[in-house]
């Protein structure tokens, strides 16, 4: 028989002793080491934001602002063979055209600016004419002052500083105080343009807008459906891991395979509109699904499953537990990951460059089907031009994609709260 262990008293731990007052000086410094890196490590990424959105904010704001000049013209002395019942109707814009207003507008420049005259008015000058005389009839009969916008090297003259020949053609219309600057409401209404003066983001901003309407449609009701199916009713067997496993490689695929991927279905196969927004939704689509699956699956297992037993122990059937429980339980989770890839998806360029969403777009699109570009493709496309002009203009369209990507997250985490519920 063995005999018992003897009991041995540990005797207490005396932390007024020097070593373990080092130990815990020691312990407290690498406490407050790692609080100051961890500081350190949030003013920095602090520092680089507010650079970014400052440097953005600088070159960006003079994108909203032109130069106008205020141009003299005399429509009665250009006698334009047109009637003024024609301006009332859709056909108003081809009948000034015809009546060779542009014509008119150069040469009303040219009387009061110079022999350069044409040259100082932006390409678009007679388009602004044009919108005063349909606004105002009586334009025809009589001599009125226009603001017009100007010409792209008298923009730049005026605002940086440009050539001698621009910079001294600024100082003589300031000297005559025909020179002013105001709120550029054409770029935030029209569309694309060879002229730096007459580009709008309006067309790009709708091509966005569309295509993430799409993309939304499209990824979210079947990326939670799929969740739903493989984490509540999913046998668990090899065809599951390896559908797990493909959805998980899709998340970190390249986005141009998903470019090359609708160029050969949605145009190759099925012969969809090129450049339209419904083949970038349905695109995007594709790539933003397996975001939101691997998301709303994790939600899903956040669900307690107390609260399963408990819907079942009432009577719920199980769809009825999960639609009416575990979904709505889950639905802050999955709008999370949905904004994760909704905000890829309206950053992305390369698979939509592979559709043809690159094109020229001189018009907002008018539907799904209509050809169209997006926000990042036209800022992509402006920053390859050799103006100087198209530079403050790249940087506004930036700010217009930044406050749009805030616009739609805000709505994504207001909904997100909206329906999150705390136990």
């Amino acid at each position: 028989m063995n005999s018992p262990r003897p009991v041995t008293h540990r005797a207490p731990t005396d932390w007024r002793t020097a070593a373990l007052q080092k130990r815990i000086r020691g312990r407290y410094a690498a406490e407050r080491r790692f609080r100051l890196m961890g500081l350190a490590a949030v003013w920095l990424s602090a520092a680089f934001l507010a650079f970014l959105l400052g440097s953005m904010l600088l070159q960006g704001a003079s994108g909203f602002r032109e130069t106008r000049i205020a141009l003299p013209i005399d429509l009665a002395a250009a006698r334009l063979p047109i009637e003024r019942n024609r301006l009332q109707g859709r056909g108003a814009d081809l009948a000034l055209a015809g009546a060779g207003l542009e014509n008119a507008v150069d040469a009303a420049a040219g009387k009061a600016l110079g022999p350069d005259g044409a040259d100082l008015i932006s390409d678009g000058a007679w388009l602004v004419v044009r919108d005063a005389v349909k606004r105002d009839p009586s334009l025809l009969g009589r001599r009125a002052v226009i603001e017009v916008p100007a010409a792209s090297p008298i923009d730049i003259a005026a605002k940086y500083d440009g050539d001698s020949a621009a910079e001294a053609a600024v100082a003589r219309l300031k000297a005559r105080g025909m020179l002013t600057s105001g709120f550029d409401t054409g770029f935030l209404t029209g569309a694309d343009s060879t002229d730096a003066t007459r580009v709008g983001i309006w067309g790009a901003f709708k091509g966005s807008l569309l295509t993430m309407i799409v993309t939304l449609a499209l990824a979210f009701p079947i990326g939670v459906l799929s969740a739903l199916y493989l984490e509540e009713y999913a046998p668990r067997n090899r065809w599951t891991d390896l559908i797990e496993v493909s959805i998980n490689n899709l998340a970190a695929v390249p986005s141009i395979i998903f470019g090359l991927l609708g160029l050969a279905v949605f145009l190759g196969t099925f012969h969809l509109p090129r450049s339209a927004p419904l083949v970038g939704g349905l695109t995007l689509a594709l790539m933003t699904m397996p975001v939101i699956v691997i998301a709303g699956r994790n939600a899903i297992k956040a669900v307690p499953p107390s609260i399963r037993d408990a819907a079942l122990g009432i009577g719920a059937s199980p769809v009825q537990v999960v639609f009416h429980h575990v979904l709505p339980l889950a639905l802050p989770g999955i709008l999370t990951g949905t904004i994760i890839g909704m905000a890829r998806a309206l950053g992305e360029t390369a698979p939509l460059l592979m559709i043809g969403m690159r094109a020229f777009i001189a018009a907002p699109p008018g539907g799904l089907a209509d050809p169209a570009t997006v926000l990042p493709v036209q800022i992509f496309l402006w920053s390859d031009e050799v103006s100087r002009g198209f530079v403050e203009k790249t940087s506004a369209a930036i700010i217009v994609l930044l406050v749009f990507l805030l616009a739609m997250n805000g709505l994504a985490i207001y909904l997100r709260n909206r329906f999150e519920t705390r136990w």
